[in-house]
């Protein structure tokens, strides 16, 4: 059975790398995987996967037509905050797919924000339209719901992505503590040198290393590197690509301080004590699903000392999930995959 998947992959994205990543490790063994890729030869490289240009709109036609089923996701592909042409073009996709008789998949979706009519009634259609629906929030469910469309909630499938060891990890001096930015107009110039100065204070009081980890290095290297050059202390930029070693890396840290959604996800899965610093509404879902402490970026205090003493106390007395409460989201997390089996088997 051959499956196309489409998704925001092969663009230098951690986590929707781990969502490809997953998502591969959850397809049936007799499924033969196409994947829709902005860097074709990477992806066949780290996967050993087929893989199509995802932007080559003729040999996306012809996979499509040499294909059974189509899987539509992970993550929020469906949102016209960042882009409004991000919504026409998965969107359109899935319309297509439908067209051409295809089994269509909405798979681990986060839908929205949507703030405009055009992409809200894109997005009803292709999804009322879909074979099977599964999503990884309570938000995408009820607006489903509002829709009559019946649809899978279960967590993030990255909650069950296997991890694998960083090399040379253990050489660093431990205590080590991970810090995950990236690029965004709400992180100042401001914001960004009081959170640094934050974080400079912080490594003096803890003597700990600090790993500076860009998820999406077009987005995050460079503040990465600027932060690194100015603490006192031991530190490394660490760029991983497998995304299995990006959620490994969790397993030898003591907290992680993240913007983005999945390094609070793998830090969390790993055991680790996590300081979200939220962008967006699924970072801050995610803080309250699993009461973890931090700000949205309006909210960083101005002074830095109070910055510095709100990371401390995480440092020094904040929880981490139990491994009860980590295996029961790894289990309702495999849900993605029983549905997967199911809707591709029947």
């Amino acid at each position: 059975m051959r499956v196309v998947l489409c998704g925001y992959y092969g663009k230098g994205n951690g986590g929707d790398e781990a969502l490809l990543a997953t998502l591969l490790q959850m397809l049936p063994n007799h499924v033969t995987p196409i994947v829709l890729s902005g860097n074709p030869q990477q992806t066949r490289d780290r996967y050993h996967v087929e893989a199509c240009d995802r932007l080559n709109l003729f040999s996306v036609l012809q996979t499509l037509r040499k294909s059974d089923a189509f899987v539509w996701g992970g993550g929020s592909l469906l949102q016209d905050v960042t882009s409004a042409i991000s919504p026409l073009y998965y969107g359109g996709l899935m319309i297509l797919a439908q067209q051409l008789g295809l089994k269509t998949i909405a798979w681990a979706q986060g839908i929205g924000p949507l703030k405009r009519n055009t992409t809200m009634k894109l997005a009803r259609r292709a999804f009322g339209k879909c074979t099977a629906v599964s999503v990884r929030d309570q938000g995408s469910a009820a607006l489903l719901s509002e829709w009559g469309i019946p649809c899978t909630l279960a967590p993030d499938p990255v909650w069950a992505l296997e991890s694998a060891p960083v090399p040379g990890l253990w050489d660093l001096p431990a205590p080590r503590v991970a810090v995950t930015l990236r690029s965004h107009p709400q992180l100042t110039a401001t914001r960004l040198d009081n959170f640094t100065r934050a974080l400079i204070d912080f490594q003096k009081a803890t003597q700990t290393c600090i790993l500076l980890v860009p998820f999406q290095q077009s987005q995050d290297l460079a503040i990465a590197e600027a932060v690194a050059s100015k603490l006192p202390g031991v530190h490394k930029v660490l760029c991983l690509e497998d995304p299995q070693a990006l959620k490994g890396l969790f397993r030898g840290v003591e907290m992680a301080i993240g913007m983005r959604l999945h390094s609070l996800i793998m830090a969390a899965a790993e055991g680790c004590r996590c300081f979200a610093l939220s962008y967006d509404p699924k970072v801050s879902k995610l803080m309250i699903e699993l009461d973890l402490p931090g700000w949205n970026l309006t909210e960083i205090p101005e002074e830095h000392y109070v910055i510095c003493n709100t990371l401390l106390e995480c440092y020094a007395n904040g929880n981490f999930l139990t491994p009860d409460q980590i295996h029961s989201l790894i289990d309702r997390a495999l849900m993605h995959q029983d549905f997967l089996h199911q809707v591709l088997s029947s």
